[in-house]
């Protein structure tokens, strides 16, 4: 019998010996796909797909907004095709929104946050106001936030996501307004741009060309991407984004509770002070003059 080279011996095998194709997906093709496999998850857990309304959590809010957002999209349409079995993309909202109006605005309303409209609204149709026109620095954040890819170790930081939800749900955390230059450590959890955020590393402290300290961050978000953007760059989109939100860390609770407890002691002490003041009538007083 002849001998057979490697490549013979595993065709008489019935191994197919085709290249194996590398994806084409772009990273917007990735993210739309992260994103509609949360509303999945949602869906698989309640039964149902997710509502609108004040009464509803701020996750589900984020993702019937997103749900709405991708049935308006032909190209989600095409593209989640084969992962919408439950047919969530076809299907009408329990409690329906205008598709059309679901620009920055609605999403703001969907989420619980006024819009101040003030005067801008008699200027809705004047070409010569400009609106919605970002600087160069506020599109290079925006950017820097888009700029996202798919995280090889999700499954360290899935478990931590959930843990985060949980104590969102239960109370324990809570969502507070992102101010400006307010600090971005290790550990801590964002909403930005309707993700969950997790700053998992902060790197060395570099200087910005303004001269001002920096460091590069590696973010990991709740739709398994990650994304290595420059701390001031998270800072400018967290507090341009109107639904930019900080988590606050589980053990931090206030002082002292709202309500009076059984088991509470009514306790205090009181400080009495006698003025060593020379003024006449306060010395002439002095044993009686107390504070």
């Amino acid at each position: 019998m002849a001998e057979m080279d490697d490549d013979e011996l595993l065709d008489a095998l019935g191994v197919d010996l085709a290249p194996l194709k590398a994806s084409s997906r772009t990273p917007r093709e990735e993210r739309i796909i992260a994103g509609f496999e949360d509303i999945l998850r949602f869906h698989q857990a309640h039964g149902r797909a997710p509502l609108h309304g004040e009464d509803r959590d701020i996750f589900e809010r984020l993702y019937a907004v997103r749900l709405e957002q991708l049935r308006t999209l032909p190209e989600a349409q095409v593209l989640l095709a084969g992962l919408d079995s439950s047919g969530l993309l076809s299907g009408a909202a329990a409690i329906p929104a205008d598709v059309d109006a679901l620009d920055e605005d609605a999403l703001l309303a969907e989420l619980g946050i006024g819009v101040n409209e003030g005067d801008e609204s008699a200027d809705q149709n004047n070409i010569s106001v400009l609106r919605h026109v970002r600087s160069s620095v506020e599109k290079r954040a925006a950017e820097a936030i888009a700029d996202r890819t798919p995280c090889a170790d999700f499954e360290q930081f899935q478990p931590l996501f959930e843990q985060v939800e949980r104590e969102l749900k239960a109370g324990i955390r809570k969502t507070l307004r992102f101010g400006r230059d307010t600090s971005i450590e290790a550990g801590n959890y964002f909403i930005v741009g309707g993700q969950l955020a997790y700053v998992a590393d902060v790197g060395e402290p570099i200087k910005a060309p303004n001269g001002e300290s920096d460091a590069r961050l590696r973010v990991i978000y709740a739709n398994g991407t990650q994304s290595n953007l420059l701390r001031r760059s998270l800072q400018r989109a967290l507090y341009k984004d109107e639904t930019g939100r900080r988590l606050t860390d589980s053990d931090m609770g206030p002082l002292f509770g709202d309500a009076p407890e059984p088991d509470d002691i009514e306790s205090g002490t009181i400080y009495v002070l006698r003025s060593l003041s020379d003024q006449p009538f306060v010395a002439e007083h002095r044993e009686l003059i107390h504070k």
